[in-house]
């Protein structure tokens, strides 16, 4: 819980009393790989810290797995619209590799919010961060190259290459994986 309280202080200082508090109500998950946090047509209830491992989520399209996001250790991970709205989600979260989580129940949050302001403020930067990452995303989908795209992939998170399978990744960037491996050779 140690690396879950050093990430929350580089997002915003909480108080001793909000830590101790969160303390309390975070539940570890010990998720093996292939398994699924969760999955589409469900409410999704937690907020969760990935301690160790790695995940994606995804939709299906016309019987097609669309990948756009994968997440690491020391990230923030949830279905945010379905957490946010508690209406069932439309995506599916997979382990992708062995993983330690803790996660935090919706309506437990929300009780904590009432009493430590701090950790109310805290979560409304991870959901900024999170709208960042977004948008960042969004425009390099509309503004970027599939090679660009691939580029700024290997520049900004070259460990993808090595635990995220091709498949995935073209997925990911929005192409077939013919092209990514043509880029690939191209680089």
């Amino acid at each position: 819980m140690n690396i879950l309280f050093d990430c929350i202080s580089q997002y915003y200082p909480v108080s001793i009393g909000a830590w101790e508090a969160l303390s309390k109500v975070l539940t570890k998950v010990e998720i093996s790989k292939n398994s699924f946090l969760i999955q589409e047509g469900t409410v999704c209830n937690n907020l969760y810290f990935l301690e160790k491992g790695c995940l994606r989520g995804y939709y299906i399209l016309d019987g097609k797995e669309i990948t756009y996001w994968f997440g690491f250790e020391n990230n923030f991970v949830t279905s945010f619209y379905s957490f946010i709205s508690r209406k069932p989600g439309v995506e599916n979260i997979q382990i992708l590799e062995d993983s330690t989580l803790w996660g935090i129940r919706s309506d437990a949050l929300n009780q904590l919010f009432d009493s430590h302001r701090d950790l109310e403020r805290l979560v409304r930067i991870i959901n900024e961060q999170y709208y960042i990452r977004l948008e960042e995303r969004l425009m390099a989908m509309q503004f970027k190259t599939a090679r660009e795209r691939y580029e700024q992939l290997v520049e900004n998170s070259p460990h993808i290459l090595k635990r995220i399978s091709l498949g995935q990744i073209a997925s990911y960037l929005g192409i077939s994986q013919e092209t990514l491996s043509r880029i690939r050779t191209q680089v």
